[in-house]
Parts: C-alpha cells; structure tokens; sequence
C-alpha cells in the first residue's frame, strides 16, 4: 500500500536530521497510563524486553516504543517488532502514533519462513486513508473488511459485507491523523472487532478453513518512503 501525499513529503524534508531530533518530539509518551483492571504491561517503558526485532530500526525512545526508517536506513520486506508470547483469545490496547506512511499492529500472527521478523496474520491497519482502521490480512488474504464493515468470511477465502457498522469518512474523523490515538482490538472465537479511541472500526467473522485461532502479536514498519511510528502503554488481557 504506497501512498505518497503531505505528510510524507514534509517527513522526507526533516529525515536526514540526526535521530536524536525525533527523539524530542515525543515529550507525552513519558505520561503512562494506570494498567487496566485484568491487563497486564507488556512493554515496561524502558527497553523492548520481552520484544524481539530489527535494531535497525526499533529502539525506546522517550518512553515509546519507536520506529524509524531513513533514505539511509531502508526497510526491505515489512518488518516486525514481535512480542515473545504466544495468545488465543484476548483484548489488546495500544497508543499509537504514525508520521507518515504505513504500519500495524499484527495479531494472531505467524512467521514467514525465511525472513527475519516477518509475519503474517491479521492486522489491525494504521496508515493514511483510506486504510486506517480497516483489518488487512497480511501475507493472509489481503483485506479483509474495509473501515465501516463488518464481514464474513467462507471457504472460499473472500470477505462479504454482512453488516456497515458506520460511514468510512465519519469513522475517520475519530482518528487524530497527526497524533496520538489508542487501538484496542478484540479477538475471540472466530471474531475479530478493532476500535480506534473508542469507537468501532471494523470487524471479521472468520469462518475460513484458514482462520486463525491463536498467534504472535507484532508491530509493523512497513516497506517504502522513510518513516516514523511510535507506540506505548501497551496491555494485554487474555480472555
């Protein structure tokens, strides 16, 4: 999914500053949030702990987990921040925020032999529009229901809208497209619902003979122009 547009021109225009300038961007993410009720912190603050990815281009910084790619420092295939851990059924919070292009949060999620820290799976989509929020199935199908949709999904292997659960555009509007939002997704069963601050983007039925019923958690930086992505406050409740 390449998409030039104003973001990504003015992050190419401030790119080949030294890293440490995007390191003082970022004076909220030190602002951690109570764990909630029955979840647990699976990223302490401070190092990647309990992560494992390219140190290329995933570091902490300020208290985020952080991404960085340059014209200097390319990403080859779409790489992966991967969670040591393994899950089935669960809900997942997780602050985010993009300067430019494209990421994810991948779930249910399973390794492509022979890349390092790649994957595929579902992955709650974060990228300019018209993809943010829609849950995209990478290596795995492709889309797999569009922002304001929710789906379902047979043997055949190709989505139907059963349900619009909101206006695309409206939907967007609930996103702070230069800042800092919360992704919660919830995955149970054969159902997969992904919410953005709150309100509901998307959501699959799974009823494929290849559905996922449990996997890894990762965070994507995605191939093509330089970019930036941070994440934080990351809980994790296994249901």
């Amino acid at each position: 999914m390449m998409r030039i547009t104003l973001r990504a021109l003015t992050f190419l225009a401030v790119c080949t500053l030294p890293l440490a300038i995007f390191a003082a961007e970022c004076p909220c993410c030190n602002a951690d949030k109570p764990v909630p009720e029955g979840f647990t912190k699976i990223f302490d603050g401070k190092t990647l702990k309990g992560w494992d990815g390219d140190p290329t281009f995933w570091s902490v910084q300020n208290g985020c987990i952080t991404g960085i790619s340059t014209p200097e420092k390319v990403v080859k295939y779409n790489t992966f921040l991967i969670w040591e851990g393994e899950v089935a059924d669960f809900e997942l919070l997780v602050d985010f925020k993009l300067t430019n292009h494209n990421s994810g949060i991948q779930y249910r999620a399973f390794r492509n032999e022979g890349r390092a820290w790649s994957l595929g799976g579902y992955q709650g989509d974060i990228a300019d529009p018209p993809h943010m929020g829609i849950v995209y199935g990478e290596n795995f199908r492709g889309i797999l229901a569009h922002r304001g949709q929710k789906t379902k999904i047979g043997a055949d292997h190709k989505p139907v809208v059963v349900e619009q659960i909101g206006d695309s555009a409206e939907l967007l509007k609930k996103v702070n497209m230069d800042g800092w939002n919360t992704y919660r997704i919830v995955a149970k069963g054969n159902v997969c619902t992904q919410y953005i601050n709150g309100v509901k983007m998307s959501e699959v039925v799974d009823e494929d003979t290849i559905a996922r019923a449990s996997g890894l958690i990762g965070l994507q930086m995605h191939t093509g122009p330089a970019m930036k992505v941070e994440f934080k406050n990351v809980f994790l409740k296994k249901l």
